[in-house]
């Protein structure tokens, strides 16, 4: 258990400069828009200092724990830290007594921040779960993983989910370009230059990972001589202080490629999209670039036409992650070909870009009476719901009856192809009419 220092400054010399460089206000904070950008709930919470429990989810390096330091900063609260990894619960009870205290003698909240929160047994998280539910302590928790499944639904059902995504390539630069001009926290008062094309490959190579960017800088600038009183950063030096090759082919080529792998996939031909993906592997590609790809388009090119393409997809992305390459290239490899050659239909993303606009222009009419919620006490004072037909009540469990609001009785947005497995769910609709 840590107690936060956060409200400290964050130069102490043996710190990594990803620790050092963290930012200490909003305006300082560097990505996650959609969440945190003018106007959103989160900023809003924070700038009020009412965030109440909060799960933290994304990949490794693109900001939970910074906006934590950033929430620390702002919030007249205490903060305590913990690890899921080396915390039990009588680390739990402990600040949970703390907390009491803080509430009690000097009306002040407490934010736990738990790292690796997935980590936890339903033990662990039950001993935490009174507090949060009486405000006790506001909880953040902060993993890599997806807390709908691997974490305990309690906790979860407790908290508001807030997803962030990699950095772009644009936040990276901005984070490496501060760390190099800054004199108190960063790498400024060791005159430090970087080649543009050195630059450039840590904003790739890091994958949105701004943790990864930093430490090769910082490695790369410990490492290298200075000469004539400078640190001089070449595109060699950059490689080898991030352990990822450069890209062997320019920019334009690159996403060349990119787009003949995907019009391959859509084409099913199964010989030219192993040969680009095998290009783009050895020009140094990221595999988790290409196995997204796959993943869109198993359900933009092939769809419901054949859901095994999905499955195996989102499988040899999971194999990537577990044993990692070059093993999975035999899983990305089985995914391509199950794309390629399966029959082909685009009704999936046609189905849902219709939906999409039709929901975006804000006129839907009212839930019908028969489809609204007749779960509580009283429903019926409110809404007659006695029109609804269970369809499992019926032969075949299906019968017919509206389900659309008002206006939209007609709209059809999901239009089955002729082949593969759609043939057969447009064989169904014929039946019901």
């Amino acid at each position: 258990m840590t107690l936060f220092d956060f409200n400290t400054q964050n130069n102490t010399s043996n710190q990594p400069l990803a620790d050092r460089m963290r930012p200490k206000s909003l305006d300082e904070f560097i990505g996650q828009d959609h969440i945190v950008g003018p106007g959103k709930l989160l900023r809003r919470a924070i700038v009020a200092d009412k965030l109440s429990s909060s799960i933290f989810y994304g990949p490794p390096g693109c900001g939970k724990t910074s906006l934590a330091f950033v929430i620390a900063q702002m919030t007249k609260a205490d903060f305590v830290r913990m690890n899921a990894v080396t915390s039990g619960v009588s680390e739990v009870r402990e600040v949970l007594k703390q907390a009491q205290d803080n509430r009690m003698m000097y009306g002040k909240a407490t934010y736990l921040l738990l790292d690796e929160c997935h980590r936890w047994n339903k033990a662990q998280s039950d001993s935490i779960l009174p507090a949060i539910e009486e405000g006790l302590i506001r909880f953040i928790g902060s993993t890599t993983e997806n807390p709908m499944i691997a974490m305990t639904p309690a906790i979860v059902s407790r908290c508001r989910l807030f997803a962030f995504e990699p950095l772009r390539e644009q936040d990276i630069e901005i984070a490496l370009l501060r760390a190099i001009g800054d004199e108190v926290n960063g790498l400024g008062a060791m005159n430090v230059r970087v080649d543009e094309k050195a630059l450039r490959h840590w904003m790739r190579a890091s994958s949105g990972d701004i943790r990864m960017a930093l430490n090769a800088l910082e490695l790369a600038a410990l490492t290298t001589p200075t000469v004539a009183g400078e640190i001089h950063i070449d595109l060699s030096i950059a490689e080898d202080s991030i352990q990822k090759p450069v890209i062997k082919v320019d920019e334009s080529l690159y996403y060349d490629m990119l787009s003949a792998f995907c019009k391959s996939l859509r084409g099913s031909d199964s010989d030219a999209a192993l040969l680009w993906c095998a290009r783009l592997l050895y020009a140094g590609c990221d595999p988790r670039l290409i196995s997204r790809r796959m993943i869109a388009h198993a359900s933009e090119d092939v769809g419901l036409a054949n859901p095994q393409a999905m499955l195996l997809s989102v499988a040899a992305a999971q194999a990537l992650q577990l044993i990692g390459m070059p093993e999975a290239r035999l899983s990305l490899t089985q995914a391509i070909i199950s794309i390629c050659e399966s029959e082909k239909s685009n009704s999936v993303v046609e189905a849902m870009t219709m939906a999409k606009l039709d929901a975006e222009q804000g006129q839907l009419g009212a839930v019908p009476q028969h489809l609204r919620d007749a779960h509580y006490a009283g429903h019926q004072r409110i809404n007659d719901t006695s029109g609804y037909l269970y369809p499992h009540h019926y032969p075949g469990h299906y019968v017919e009856q509206c389900y659309m609001p008002q206006g939209f009785e007609d709209r059809i947005y999901y239009h089955p192809g002729n082949l593969g497995e759609e043939a057969k769910i447009q064989k169904k609709k014929d039946q019901h009419g």
